[in-house]
């Protein structure tokens, strides 16, 4: 069995593709130069609890309910110390908040015991904790330690992969391994931040508006044949002549065009 933890093995791409690529990030970079991760917390195992949180939810969401956990739990021994039940009414607002609370537990417990209280810095040994598998592992290392081991892979990320034809792979695991092939690895972690970034405020699931977005009209797929506002023609305005009428016998008849 592979190694969970190993660096995956990255595909070729042609020098075309990582000139693209390349195009691409410096066009989000000017775009979004403040691009960074939008989980609130200041400690290591604080990021790393609010990740395994965000799980099919928001980041607003966990946002809300994280100031009252992290004031409650303010270290992994206070997780570990506590049950899971009395975790839960933290994060009651958080979708799957019962096996989330069984989550943060574990984790806390691992982190007490097999690593000191610490927030492992390796790939393998994050993937050891209940609740932790690639993509939040990513987000620990990146943010917390600047080590770039992969690429975060969330539903924008894979969306905008897909758009912005970076990878017709179907899977995180192979969409995160061509986004490796073709950007910088000191770029991974800002890379996952940026294609965020854009995909939720332009190059959006729905409802976006990639027509009229520099960045999509120009490597989106969703923008090409697309109309802008400036280029859209105008609605169709009703001629005077339809629109005119008179009454005839008590009753309305259309104008004519001219009279007798």
């Amino acid at each position: 069995m592979a190694n969970a933890g190993a660096e995956p093995k990255l595909p070729r791409k042609t020098p075309a593709q990582c000139e693209r690529a390349r195009r691409i990030l410096a066009a989000l970079k000017l775009r979004y130069p403040d691009a960074h991760c939008e989980l609130d917390w200041t400690k290591p195992h604080e990021l790393l609890m609010a990740t395994i949180l965000s799980a099919q939810c928001t980041d607003v969401s966990v946002n809300k309910a994280t100031p009252g956990l992290f004031k409650a739990f303010p270290t992994p021994a206070d997780y570990a110390r506590a049950t899971p039940e009395q975790i839960e009414p933290y994060i009651r607002t958080i979708g799957l908040f019962r096996s989330k609370a069984k989550a943060l537990h574990e984790t806390g417990r691992m982190l007490t015991e097999r690593f000191g209280g610490e927030v492992p810095r390796k790939m393998g040994e994050l993937l050891l904790l209940r609740g932790v598998a690639r993509k939040t592992a990513n987000v620990v290392l990146g943010n917390c330690f600047g080590i770039n081991v992969g690429v975060v892979v969330d539903t924008h990320v894979g969306r905008l992969a897909e758009r912005f034809a970076l990878s017709r792979a179907k899977t995180p695991a192979a969409i995160e391994a061509d986004l490796m092939a073709l950007f910088p690895r000191e770029d991974w972690c800002l890379l996952s931040h940026l294609l965020i970034f854009h995909g939720r405020r332009a190059c959006k699931a729905r409802g976006g508006d990639c027509a009229n977005d520099a960045i999509c009209r120009e490597f989106c797929s969703e923008a090409r044949g697309a109309k802008t506002v400036a280029e859209a023609p105008a609605p169709k305005r009703a001629s005077a002549a339809k629109k005119s009428t008179r009454k005839v016998d008590g009753k309305v008849a259309r104008k004519r065009g001219t009279s007798r």
